[in-house]
């Protein structure tokens, strides 16, 4: 009787989010004679908007609307007016809450919505970025470069492991504080040495977790902002890296953490390392004491999440963001002209987003530099601090890291979600998402703040959860010693040195083939995407104008044999007759993945 899905070209023109001054053609069904039908628009927490929508010739209700003020979100439904004038019914069209086709409601105040993303600019990332495969490496457990494999620069009140094969262990204080860091040596020499082995695997760029100076072993406790971390090496060392990684045509990410310093960092000083009147702690007329927060001085302040080991910075401090971006020997404008590819901003979340947007022309001044953000949600309607983020809507973040894809793709191989519900929420992360940082975001199966993806879904879900991540939308990133067969839940047990004696050759050339495919195939690198599913399948299609990669995954244990009849496409496209005679009839396996291409 009614119907209207945003995913579908013939109800919505053009498909997901919108730029500043663009327009939108929307088209409802309504198969009655008698009705009228308003597109019902709010903006977010803000205006309501009426659009009357005239009946075309082919039936449809019809409206067009111009999007030309400020970038946001904004929310749409349908009105309809059943019946007569002197006997009218008033129903509302709306999200099912899955995406796609909707659902009608009696009661406006049940109405889901549908989201429409409306952003301020492109946001093009740079070439080498959009073909990176790309490496996290946690510098302490990686590699240890030195000749005769000492630890460089041991930090006093620590602890060194006896051998690598070691499992991390926190050595905690009775009231849960860490009495001693423990370390197992990794540092910039082990990295040097190791590119040969990165290049092998098929890797093309790293993401490297804190190298300034810290006390901890992932030193986002930064101790000086412009130091490399001597347990690491010397800034010489750090330079030398940079260069070899770009002879070898290969880009290098720093991980900027910019939402709180060390206590016992040049900065705060709680512990006088830095001398008696050095730091906001010690000396109330510091050039760092308006950076911080104080309750009660020195020792009451406010800390990271209440962490005492991380006081919190104060991000509206004109100090504090022109000595991080503004100024010409500000952080970011020394370690860029070192020459680094560009940022992973921590906690972005907790950046206002006027900072995050200083961050970004501080990189605008420089070519082919990127800047990705550490949100674990959808980044288009992310609420943080009671504030609605605009970080990805344009001059600000050019890609996120993709815990939302994540979480999907563990779900799936663990049986929590089906493969319907998995397509329908791929598709509405594309159709939130500016389509730049949609193929922007960076993908993960796992970081240093999550559990290991081996541990996760198991050795046999394993080369499923490595196909989506190079297959779907995104640059794909490969968390150290997963390839190697690494396993782990939590911190610290995520954290371990590599296996350099004990490489999984099974689970490494699975990983390795992907790298290859990967950096082969265009429609993985430039495809557009979408999605398909039957009751136990997931499809993923990526595709140009000349061809077409197939991923279908088959999540449970038992072999199907495609019945081509019970697939649903969310989206309709012309190559689906040459796709529907590939698929009939082929099986496979449970556990299993089928990857095929065809031309268009």
């Amino acid at each position: 009787m009614y119907y209207y899905n945003p995913w579908n070209l013939d109800y919505k023109q053009p498909f997901g989010a919108v730029k500043v001054g663009q327009a939108i053609l929307l088209k409802f069904d309504a198969n009655q004679t008698q009705v009228e039908v308003k597109c019902i628009i709010r903006r977010d927490f803000g205006k309501r908007y009426e659009f009357l929508m005239s009946k075309d010739e082919s039936g449809f209700f019809t409206v067009t609307i111009p999007f030309d003020e400020n970038a946001g979100l904004y929310f749409y439904y349908f009105e309809i007016l059943e019946g007569s004038d002197w006997e009218q019914n008033k129903r509302f069209y709306g999200s099912s809450g899955i995406g796609g086709e909707g659902l009608l409601y009696t009661n406006e105040n049940d109405i889901k919505p549908y989201q429409l993303t409306v952003f301020e600019k492109e946001d093009k990332a740079p070439a080498w970025y959009r073909d990176a495969v790309f490496y996290q490496i946690f510098p302490d457990r990686f590699h240890n470069g030195n000749e005769n494999g000492q630890v460089s620069h041991p930090k006093p009140n620590s602890f060194i492991y006896g051998t690598k094969s070691d499992t991390p262990f926190y050595v905690k204080e009775e009231n849960g504080d860490i009495a001693r860091w423990d370390f197992f040596g990794g540092n910039l020499r082990g990295i040097i040495n190791k590119i040969p082995y990165l290049k092998e695997l098929g890797i093309n760029a790293i993401y490297l977790n804190p190298v300034f100076s810290g006390t901890s072993n992932h030193r986002y406790d930064t101790n000086d902002y412009l130091k490399i971390d001597s347990m690491l090496g010397t800034q010489e060392d750090f330079q030398e890296l940079i260069n070899l990684l770009h002879q070898e045509q290969m880009h290098l990410v720093l991980d900027g953490v910019f939402s709180h310093v060390g206590k016992n960092s040049l900065y705060f000083n709680i512990n006088g390392d830095y001398g008696d009147d050095e730091g906001a702690a010690k000396n109330p007329d510091s050039p760092y004491f308006d950076w911080f927060k104080f309750e009660n001085y020195p020792f009451d302040y406010k800390s990271w999440w209440g962490i005492k080991d991380l006081p919190e910075i104060d991000k509206d401090n004109e100090s504090f963001r022109d000595f991080i971006y503004g100024r010409k020997n500000s952080v970011l404008s020394k370690w860029n002209d070192l020459g680094i590819d560009g940022w992973r901003l921590d906690v972005a979340d907790e950046l206002p987003d006027s900072f995050i947007k200083g961050i970004r022309e501080n990189l605008d001044r420089y070519s082919e530099k990127i800047l990705i953000g550490e949100i674990w949600e959808d980044a288009s309607n992310k609420i943080s601090y009671g504030t609605r983020r605009k970080y990805i809507l344009g001059g600000s973040l050019q890609a996120c890291m993709n815990y939302p894809f994540r979480e999907l793709i563990i779900n799936l191989l663990n049986g929590n979600r089906s493969c319907q519900d998995v397509a329908h929420q791929l598709m509405t992360l594309q159709e939130n998402y500016p389509k730049d940082i949609f193929y922007n975001n960076l993908n993960n199966l796992g970081t240093h703040d999550t559990e290991r993806i081996l541990t996760m879904v198991g050795k046999e879900n394993l080369p499923l959860a490595v196909s989506l991540l190079f297959v779907l939308p995104g640059i794909p990133c490969i968390y150290y010693g997963d390839e190697a067969g690494l396993s782990g839940g939590k911190d610290p047990e995520n954290r371990k040195y590599f296996p350099w004696d004990d490489i999984s050759p099974e689970i490494y050339d699975y990983y390795k083939s992907w790298t290859k495919k990967r950096l082969l195939e265009n429609s993985l690198k430039e495809g557009e995407f979408s999605s398909f599913y039957s009751d136990r399948l997931l499809g993923i299609l990526r595709y140009t104008d000349s061809e077409v990669f197939v991923e279908v995954i088959n999540p449970s244990e038992d072999e199907i044999r495609i019945d081509y009849s019970k697939i649903t496409f969310l989206q309709k496209f012309d190559f689906i007759p040459k796709l529907k005679h590939l698929l009939t009839e082929q099986v496979i396996s449970g556990k299993s993945n089928l990857d095929l291409k065809i031309e268009r």
